[in-house]
């Protein structure tokens, strides 16, 4: 029986080989949001990508109209980082320790009950297999800074595009940002997928700092797999990612 480290090893080098590489079409935006250096139909700002910077990040709109999607954004070119979101369900068979260091893991994630209503024996999301990513700023803290993605059309557990590490992945919008740290904060993946985008060094406290990572929520309930679009109740990584595969390129497709 091959060793567990082996094994985990293994699915690394699997989540590098079914990486996707960028489409012409989606480098071009890429290129196009960091050349215009900052954005211009502001849908709300204020944002920290981390504790230690400024608030100059926003989620932006310019291609709300024509294209059906939202982004995040600084200034100055840069886009959003990748901290660790590590919630949801924990000591699955996909855990490989690497959230254990998290300060701030919870046991739930914020649409669990749809993906329970979903009715393929999944409870939660899994941090360890699901690629999700963190949309959404909600608190009643004073001086906190909320933003709702649904007021703009996107919906829960919907397709996101992401491009890291030279690469293009799909993940769901799975979490939001609650007030429970001292800003609001955007920039933030499941450990799933920010392993592979950058690797086993990203653990639960240990993300991607630098600001270069494009986030891209598409609105519409056809951005939504649904219980039978996206294979739920995958043990890991890939097999995820695979199942909404189809879906995602239709949405690139827009722009």
């Amino acid at each position: 029986m091959a060793s567990r480290t082996a094994v985990l090893a293994l699915s690394a080098l699997a989540g590098v080989a079914l990486a996707k590489d960028i489409p012409q079409n989606v480098q071009a935006l890429y290129d196009s949001i960091v050349s215009q250096g900052e954005c211009n139909n502001v849908l709300q700002d204020g944002f920290y990508a981390s504790d230690g910077g400024d608030n100059s990040f926003a989620y932006c709109g310019d291609h709300l109209d024509d294209y059906g999607i939202l982004y995040l954004q600084g200034k100055g070119g840069a886009l959003a980082d990748m901290d660790i979101d590590c919630d949801g369900v924990q000591g699955s068979p996909a855990d490989d320790g690497r959230c254990g260091n998290s300060g701030d893991t919870q046991s739930i994630t914020a649409f669990a009950d749809t993906v329970r209503e979903y009715g393929r024996g999944v409870e939660d999301l899994d941090a360890n297999a699901h690629p999700y990513v963190v949309l959404g700023n909600f608190g009643s803290r004073e001086g906190y800074t909320n933003f709702d993605p649904q007021e703009y059309g996107i919906e829960p557990l919907s397709v996101v595009a992401v491009v890291c590490g030279g690469q293009l992945y799909y993940g769901i919008w799975g979490d939001e940002n609650g007030d429970d740290g001292e800003r609001a904060v955007i920039g933030e993946s499941s450990i799933s997928l920010a392993t592979a985008c950058f690797g086993t060094s990203m653990t639960g406290n240990n993300g991607h700092d630098e600001t270069d990572v494009l986030y891209i929520a598409f609105t519409g309930s056809d951005a939504v797999p649904g219980a039978d679009g996206a294979q739920w109740d995958a043990g890991n990584f890939d097999d995820f990612e695979a199942s909404i595969e189809g879906l995602g390129d239709e949405l690139v497709s827009r722009f």
